[in-house]
């Protein structure tokens, strides 16, 4: 789109974040230390981040995965996956792109982020329903994005976002945040 974005994440295939940025650290200059964000299964953390600091820009290190929800929960079980699962998890296809650096090219594994992108769309990767349901979170950062680009909402995330589960699921999850934040402070 042109936009600038300090947001940086590099999906890493066969290492661990914490690796690759060890030998990053140790290889580029310009580098400063790196930090590691543990697995923690109780705040959803199933797979380690790493996060490194690289001529004063901060960059994310994490491994493709997949995932796979419970009914009861919105924290999935996490495992190494392909590109293409990593694409189909997340919220939406224009937020599902890839650009492999090995072959300075942009992949799109759901076959429709580009073009979402270029027509103004915004969609899920996998049906809207089950999107929200795994994460019902999903759906305000859905309205976030189309506001925010001024992208048009296709009809079935629209229904789905009315579904009666989905809508006690997101005032839950808020008032799960409330509650959490009145006890931090």
């Amino acid at each position: 789109m042109g936009n600038e974005s300090n947001d940086i994440d590099i999906a890493l295939d066969n290492m661990s974040g914490e690796s690759f940025a060890k030998m990053i650290s140790e290889t580029i200059p310009g580098t400063k230390g790196f930090g590691v964000i543990k697995k923690n299964s109780e705040k959803s953390k199933h797979l380690e981040t790493a996060t490194i600091q690289i001529h004063g820009r901060w960059i994310d290190l994490v491994n493709l995965r997949s995932e796979k929800y419970t009914e009861d929960s919105r924290v999935p079980i996490i495992d190494i996956g392909t590109p293409t699962e990593d694409a189909l998890r997340r919220d939406l296809t224009i937020n599902a792109l890839f650009y492999n650096i090995n072959e300075d090219k942009l992949e799109d594994f759901t076959k429709r982020g580009l073009e979402d992108i270029k027509s103004g769309i915004i969609r899920t990767p996998l049906e809207p329903l089950k999107t929200f349901l795994d994460d019902p979170l999903r759906v305000l950062r859905t309205i976030r994005f189309a506001v925010r680009f001024s992208f048009t909402i296709v009809p079935e995330i629209i229904e789905a976002a009315k579904n009666k589960e989905v809508l006690v699921r997101i005032i839950a999850e808020i008032f799960i945040g409330f509650i959490c934040y009145k006890d931090f402070e």
